[in-house]
Formats: C-alpha cells, sequence, structure tokens
C-alpha cells in the first residue's frame, strides 16, 4: 500500500506557527526567562518550545531585527545571544518610545468631549492605584510596573492608528526588559512619575494636544535619566 503523505500546511498556517513562536520568545525574554547574554541555540530553543527548526529560525530573525537578539560574528559564525541590557541602548529605546506615545497623547487630546472625559476619568483612577502603591508601607515593584504600564496603554490605545499602534507594539516590550530588572531599584522614583502623568491627565482633560505631547516626551525622558542612574548604580546586565 502506499504510504500516506501528511498534507502540507499553508503559507497561512507556517505564518501562525512563526508568530507564535516568535511571541513566546519574546515573552521571554522580556520577563527575564531568557536573561540578558544568554546564548540561543537552534536545537535547544526548539525542544523547549516544542517546534520545528523552520518557524523557529523565521521568529529567531524577526527578534534580531527588533534588537532583543544579537548575533556577533565569532570567526566564521554567527552565534545568537539574548541582548544585552546597557544605559546607551535603554536611553535610546526611552526616547523612542517619548516619541510614538507622545503623537498617541496628542492624538488622544483631540478625541470627542465624551470619549476624552471616559479616557481621563480611566487615567485618573490608574494614576491614583499607582500613587497609593507608591505610599504603601512597603511598595510591590510588580504592582507598580503593572500599574504604570497599564496608564500609558489607556492614552495609547485611545489616540493611537494602526500604524502608529504597530510601532508602539514592536517597541514597548523592549523597554519592558529594562522596567522588569530593574524595577525594585526604581520604586522610590514612582512619586514623581505620578506628578509627571498628572500633568499628562491634565493635558488631555484640557484638550490640549500640544501639551500632552510635551508632557509624554518629558516623562519618558525623564525616566531616561532615571533608570540611567540606576543602570549606572547596579551594572548592565548580559555584557561579554
Amino acid at each position: 500500500m502506499p504510504r500516506s503523505r501528511l498534507p502540507r500546511s499553508s503559507p497561512a498556517e507556517r505564518v501562525g506557527r512563526t508568530t507564535q513562536v516568535y511571541r513566546k520568545l519574546r515573552e521571554l525574554i522580556v520577563h527575564g526567562r531568557l536573561a540578558p547574554g544568554a546564548r540561543i541555540t537552534e536545537i535547544e530553543a526548539a525542544e523547549r518550545l516544542g517546534v520545528s527548526r523552520t518557524p523557529l529560525r523565521s521568529a529567531l530573525q524577526r527578534l534580531q531585527q527588533e534588537g532583543y537578539i544579537i548575533a556577533p560574528v565569532n570567526g566564521r559564525r554567527a552565534r545568537m545571544f539574548v541582548a544585552p541590557l546597557t544605559r546607551e541602548d535603554s536611553t535610546e529605546l526611552m526616547h523612542i518610545i517619548g516619541e510614538i506615545e507622545g503623537l498617541a497623547a496628542r492624538n488622544a487630546a483631540g478625541l470627542n468631549p465624551r470619549l476624552r472625559s471616559d479616557l481621563v476619568d480611566q487615567m485618573t483612577v490608574l494614576n491614583g492605584k499607582l500613587a497609593r502603591a507608591a505610599e504603601a508601607p512597603r511598595p510591590q515593584a510588580g504592582t507598580i510596573f503593572e500599574v504604570d504600564l497599564a496608564f500609558h496603554a489607556a492614552f495609547v490605545v485611545a489616540g493611537a492608528g494602526p500604524r502608529l499602534l504597530g510601532l508602539h507594539q514592536a517597541t514597548k516590550p523592549q523597554a519592558e526588559r529594562y522596567g522588569r530588572v530593574y524595577a525594585a531599584a526604581l520604586t522610590g522614583a514612582t512619586q514623581v512619575s505620578v506628578n509627571e502623568h498628572a500633568e499628562i491627565v491634565r493635558a488631555i482633560a484640557q484638550g490640549d494636544g500640544d501639551a500632552a505631547q510635551r508632557a509624554v516626551l518629558g516623562n519618558w525622558r525623564n525616566a531616561a535619566a532615571r533608570l540611567s542612574q540606576v543602570i549606572e548604580a547596579a551594572g548592565e546586565r548580559g555584557g561579554w
């Protein structure tokens, strides 16, 4: 009897598998389960994820293009590593995100009054949660980090169009790596962030796009400076 052949997967199915592998690897990197500087081999990664090497290679290529992975050439071979965390990289990332989120905030300030009011209410509640988390006897870095993410996501989702949102989704997780690794050392500056967030809320509430954009840019540039000081004190991660 002739052997039956497995049906070939469609291009859409192959893209779907690659996307799943990409997202899983990115999550492992962002959450620190693949540490900065960790070497990545195709065989080990394929076994860990339970996938074939074809979608894995495509996912690794995308992660390399986005800066999560680097492949320095060693002789004739390129060895892949999780990108290290450095002061220069964090500053560049945060300035880029500030520009993206600044545009989103500018657009959010131009929403119709009802939508803008709902957004302002949501942001006010989140900033209040952030303030209470900062004032706790033992501030929890994880809680502070997640509430801060939610605050920024509120006005980005409300104000960003598809292209801007795509840029944000590709870039923001790279900065999250820094926040998750250094979160505990940044809790002391949370009240400063709360005050900066209040400026963003006020500008959006007033429908002032210029002020909203400036406030977001200032928040991210100040955050970059604060993180730079922390990295200088605590050390960069993943160098070799």
